[in-house]
Parts: structure tokens; C-alpha cells; sequence
């Protein structure tokens, strides 16, 4: 039996045990998916034990992604240009890391608005953090050419700009409404509106009237964020497709099989979280 599993601290909240299970059972696998709470000055020894804790490799989720970079023997260009790593797994006794938001979110944004192109206006990009860089990787690898970075610390949305170069503009937060003007394409990558608690402090009507707004958040699945985008009749792309969408590589990686992700998944794990 391949056995795999997500760590992170805390770790009860997550639902990948959910998607990686129903695929298990879906495609006839002989494997486990579990949780593994791992505090954070555990995480190396846990990543560099996976062999002797029979595991094939794991999903590493928040506040992990970056030690889990930093441990990992081999990192592919996707983990390189994010600088963090949410997949691992063991080959030929090396311990390799991926990063598969990137994927998660570019393929749901296909997904539920293929309408969208990189050339429909900027984009603005609220977050500074793990998940930021792998969205931003996304954005310029289709080819955006005007990325509108939002954060309350401005040090440290110019270190992102650093790291990915010219065509990310670092707005001032007391300059966030306005940087609004005309967007295409706003995304929330902060944690902010979880649980129901908040929501990014920016205004959307000054955005174009055909824009697409999204959020990462995914518990509650409509966050106040998208609310007040749907009160605008703009379209809106949820945080569960690219939870959805990044588990597809991985499950692949540790157990052979690319599965699919149907609408059946997303109404099952949407009704888990529609629970709480």
C-alpha cells in the first residue's frame, strides 16, 4: 500500500484527505491519505523520515511550504520560481518538491472563466505571501504584463517584486482603492475573509465592469469578498477549484493514476465545508 498525507499546524481544517480518498477509491488504488499535524520545529525531521514513516511523499500546507522548500534535495523550476513547496515525494532516495498552486489556480481560472486572456486589462493582486508568488508564477508564465501588487507591508511586497522582476508595480496600501481603476482581474490571496472573519479592505467599484474576481479562501466557499463582487454582478472564481485543481498533479505523482476533477468532487467537498 503507497501511503501519502498533508502536514501543516494546524491541520484539522484541511480537506485534501477528502479529495485524495474519493480518488483512491474512485480509481481502485491500494493507498492512504491522512493528516499529520507537524509543528514547526518538527518539520525537517519529519521530511527527511518520510521513507522510515512508510510514506511516498506528502502535501505540505500552511506554515510549511517554505522550510519544506528550503529541506527538499531536489526542487523542480515550478518550486524555484515560487520558492515554496506544497508536494513532495521520494525518488531514488532524494527527497523532490514541487509546487502545484501555480497549476491549482491558473487551471480553475480556465476553467470557470475561459473568457479571460492576459491582455484583458491589468490584474491586482492582494497578499504578499506563499500563495501570492505561486498565483503571480501563473500570471506571467500565460503572459500578463501588469501586475498591480497590493500589501500592508510594502517591504515585503518589494522583495515578491524583486524576486519576479519589473512587471510587478508595488501599490502603496493608502493607494489600494485606486489602483482598482479598470482591473481585469483581482485576485485575494490572503487569509483574510476566513472562516467568515473580514474581508480585504478595498473597494471594487472602480474596476471594469466585465472583471473577474477571486478568492483563495475557500471556508466559507462565498467569502464577504466575493459577495460584494457578486452585489456588482461581476463574475467570481471560489477558492475550492484550486484547492481541487493542485491535488491533481500530486495524487498522480505518489500514485500513478492523473485523476480527474469532476463536478461530483467539488459538490462533495463543498458540502463538507457548507457543514461547519
Amino acid at each position: 500500500m503507497k501511503r501519502a498525507c498533508v502536514i501543516g499546524w494546524p491541520i484539522k481544517h484541511s480537506r485534501s484527505p477528502l479529495i485524495h480518498r474519493a480518488w483512491l477509491k474512485h480509481y481502485g488504488i491500494d493507498g492512504s491519505y491522512d493528516r499529520q499535524a507537524v509543528e514547526p520545529d518538527h518539520v525537517e525531521t519529519f521530511l527527511t523520515s518520510l521513507e522510515s514513516l512508510g510514506l511516498v511523499g506528502c502535501n505540505v500546507t500552511v506554515p510549511h511550504k517554505e522550510k519544506a522548500f528550503e529541506v527538499a534535495d531536489v526542487k523542480d523550476a515550478a518550486a524555484c520560481a515560487v520558492g515554496a513547496a506544497n508536494t513532495l515525494w521520494l525518488e531514488n532516495g532524494a527527497l523532490h518538491a514541487t509546487n502545484t498552486d501555480t497549476y491549482g489556480f491558473m487551471a480553475y481560472l480556465t476553467h470557470k472563466a475561459p473568457q479571460w486572456k492576459p491582455s484583458d486589462g491589468h490584474v491586482v493582486v492582494l497578499g504578499a505571501g506563499g500563495a501570492s508568488r505561486a498565483i503571480l508564477h501563473g500570471l506571467l508564465e500565460s503572459g500578463q504584463s501588469c501586475i498591480r501588487l497590493i500589501n500592508r507591508s510594502a517591504a515585503r511586497a518589494n522583495q515578491v517584486r524583486t524576486h519576479f522582476g519589473a512587471q510587478i508595480e508595488v501599490v502603496p496600501w493608502s493607494a489600494r482603492n485606486a489602483a482598482m481603476t479598470d482591473a481585469g482581474l483581482v485576485i485575494n490571496t490572503t487569509s483574510v475573509g476566513m472562516n467568515g472573519e473580514g474581508s480585504p479592505d478595498v473597494d471594487l467599484g472602480l474596476v471594469a465592469d466585465d472583471a473577474i474576481v477571486s478568492d483563495i479562501v475557500y471556508t466559507p466557499l462565498e467569502t464577504a469578498f466575493l459577495r460584494a463582487a457578486k452585489a456588482r454582478e461581476l463574475q467570481t472564481v471560489d477558492g475550492l477549484g484550486m484547492l481541487l485543481h493542485q491535488a491533481v498533479p500530486a495524487f498522480e505523482t505518489w500514485f500513478g493514476v492523473r485523476p480527474t476533477v469532476t463536478d461530483a468532487l467539488y459538490q462533495t467537498v463543498a458540502d463538507d465545508i457548507g457543514r461547519e
